[in-house]
């Protein structure tokens, strides 16, 4: 069975790219099949994957339009997943998909063919909850919100909670929220600390135990095209994804054991 997680946060700079990346390099290292979906029309995700976003041959772009299949979109990356990649041209596709009928399902459906060969598909969000989104979490059967514990962060994060719900609601019966994830932390900070006591408060086991910690070597990682696994596999950040890695397969084990009791 597919999974299928969303990325998402309408803040920009909460380390939606970097946890996407990332994750996806450590579910690969642990010989999951992992697809990794660039939906931003920046091409972050893209470039630290490895591959350059300015000479592309087919991207999502072409995907959502209809001018190309997922097999002809997808390619591999050398980090060691699979990449359906992203650049300014996806713009372009956010304003014609306008006009198509059915546009919140075009992700959803191009994805059909091919998501058996994953274990797992996540996708990258631009910071907004503008049509591109939309079509990531009608697509998705979970969603990951990374977030700073900072205090506008609350702020932005129940109008994101009710656009997933109204997805639920109407499109897209199977999505729930998989987690929050406490990133760019630091313990020192006192802000920080209440935030996240919030958190847990509210959102009690939602709240992923891993933290990723504020790291020097997982901020250069992305200008050298690589996830922090391949750029320094020693340091916090690393062991940090690593252990969200391993958090994210357990939750999913114990799901479908439940599922399957």
């Amino acid at each position: 069975m597919t999974k299928t997680i969303t990325i998402a946060n309408q803040k920009g700079g909460v380390g939606k790219t970097t946890t996407c990346v990332n994750l996806a390099a450590s579910l690969a290292a642990t010989k999951r099949r992992v697809l990794l979906i660039d939906m931003d029309p920046q091409g972050n995700a893209t470039m630290g994957s490895g591959i350059d976003k300015n000479a592309l041959e087919a991207s999502v772009c072409d995907l959502l339009l209809g001018d190309r299949t997922a097999e002809q979109v997808i390619q591999p990356s050398p980090a060691g997943y699979d990449i359906m990649p992203a650049n300014a041209d996806l713009t372009a596709a956010e304003v014609q998909l306008m006009n198509k009928i059915g546009r919140e399902h075009q992700l959803q459906l191009a994805l059909k063919p091919v998501a058996g060969n994953y274990d797992y598909i996540l996708i990258d969000c631009p910071p907004s909850l503008n049509m591109l989104t939309v079509n990531a979490l009608v697509a998705a059967n979970g969603v990951v919100i990374p977030m700073q514990c900072e205090y506008y962060a609350l702020e932005g994060l129940s109008a994101l909670l009710d656009t997933i719900e109204q997805i639920r609601i109407s499109v897209n019966p199977e999505i729930q929220l998989e987690g929050l994830l406490r990133t760019m932390y630091d313990p020192r900070n006192n802000l920080a600390n209440d935030v996240s006591s919030e958190l847990i408060e509210h959102f009690g086991d939602r709240v992923y135990r891993t933290v990723i910690p504020r790291n020097i070597r997982l901020a250069e990682a992305p200008s050298y095209g690589q996830p922090i696994l391949q750029y320094d596999k020693n340091s916090r950040g690393s062991m940090a994804y690593l252990a969200l890695a391993g958090e994210v397969l357990r939750r999913d084990a114990k799901q479908n054991h439940y599922a399957n009791g």
